[in-house]
């Protein structure tokens, strides 16, 4: 009783205090502890191995395990293949049961019907990713995931550090790569989906064209509507080239937690939230070095990726977080190939795009577009 009657005398002297306080001390107070339960959020989640994109993998790596079995035997048939297909067509569909994908985006068998008219042209790169013309995506095409069923469990293991699989659609957090004759800005990129909707159109970043300089060079020396505080902040902090698309523009690309003003865009990793992470690295707990600031984008009118990608231009895929936050302070292993990202990438594919990333990389990602 004793300690009852004191928390009754005391909060309402603390209620008090708060409410005296300056409203910006009290403004930084509570955006301190927003960042903080963020990151801590973020770091949990990590040692809970709580991301459906590993489980997925694992999904993946299970399934071409046993076709590789498979395919051993002698009596292996074309018939068997299709059943694998099949098979692998489901696995996808589980894929985006889990993301929470737009049910709209499935189009396998679009791209079958597509004409192969106009490919060349784009394989020019002159009009993709909005390279040609400025289109702006407004609409939010996120949605809840569904919980994942707790009784499957595949038994392939997969490092979490280094994975990657193709994916028959497209949704937030995964990534394009740029087919080998893809020319122009969009050379052997790796771009970010940020947002994707049928009807409103597509924008993404690129990840591995990271720029000579830091940021408050960059911002300085060119054309730039970065505000001098996050200059200040970040001085050091990397930047890549992140499209044609409103250059003058600036987003930062992180894995510190989803802070006040950031999207999460998959497990581990965020966009936005710039001023809640200046005032981490005002108080140190957030190195600039793991914030990359992305200068531009790239965008899609309604339906123009999806034939682009069923033309051919793109593959698409995904991968582990630390591929996606390679320029922003992810580790590297002696695995890696740490100056080409849409190598290690398809390398890590393995099969045909093995072959390609052997046969087409040397150029490495450091390049002006």
């Amino acid at each position: 009783m004793t300690s009852l009657r004191f928390l009754l005398l005391v909060l309402p002297l603390t209620a008090a205090f708060v409410v005296q306080r300056p409203p910006s001390i009290t403004r930084v107070a509570l955006n301190s502890k927003n960042s903080d339960r963020a990151h801590i959020e973020r770091n949990l989640e990590d040692m809970m191995d709580n991301d459906w994109r590993v489980f997925r993998a694992r999904l993946v790596a299970e399934e071409q395990a046993e076709l590789q079995e498979r395919m051993k035997n002698p009596n292996y048939s074309t018939d068997e293949e299709h059943h694998n297909d099949e098979k692998l067509a489901k696995q996808g569909q589980l894929g985006d049961i889990f993301a929470g994908a737009i049910s709209s985006i499935f189009h396998n068998n679009d791209r079958k019907k597509t004409a192969t008219a106009g490919k060349q042209d784009l394989f020019q790169g002159h009009s993709v990713g909005g390279a040609a013309a400025q289109n702006l995506i407004s609409e939010d095409p996120f949605v809840s995931a569904a919980e994942l069923p707790l009784l499957m469990k595949p038994k392939a293991n997969v490092d979490k550090h280094r994975w990657a699989h193709e994916i028959p659609h497209v949704e937030p957090g995964s990534v394009l790569v740029a087919n080998e004759k893809l020319g122009g800005v969009f050379h052997q990129t790796v771009v970010l989906i940020i947002q994707h909707c049928e009807k409103a159109g597509s924008i993404g970043v690129v990840i591995n064209r990271p720029m000579q300089g830091d940021l408050l060079k960059i911002a300085s020396e060119q054309v730039s509507n970065l505000d001098l505080s996050l200059k200040l902040a970040f001085t050091s902090a990397p930047v890549t080239y992140g499209g044609p698309v409103l250059n003058e523009e600036y987003s930062i690309l992180h894995g510190f937690g989803q802070v006040e003003g950031s999207t999460k865009l998959c497990p581990g990793v965020y966009i936005g939230g710039s001023e809640e992470l200046m005032s981490e690295v005002r108080s140190n707990r957030f190195d600039p070095a793991n914030a990359l600031f992305v200068k531009g984008h790239a965008a899609w009118v309604p339906g123009q990726l999806s034939r682009e990608i069923t033309k051919g231009v793109w593959y698409t895929a995904a991968v582990s977080s630390d591929f996606v936050l390679r320029y922003a302070g992810a580790p590297v292993t002696e695995q890696d190939n740490p100056k080409d990202l849409w190598s290690d990438i398809l390398m890590c594919l393995g099969g045909k795009y093995a072959e390609i990333a052997g046969a087409f990389a040397g150029r490495g990602d450091s390049r002006s577009p």
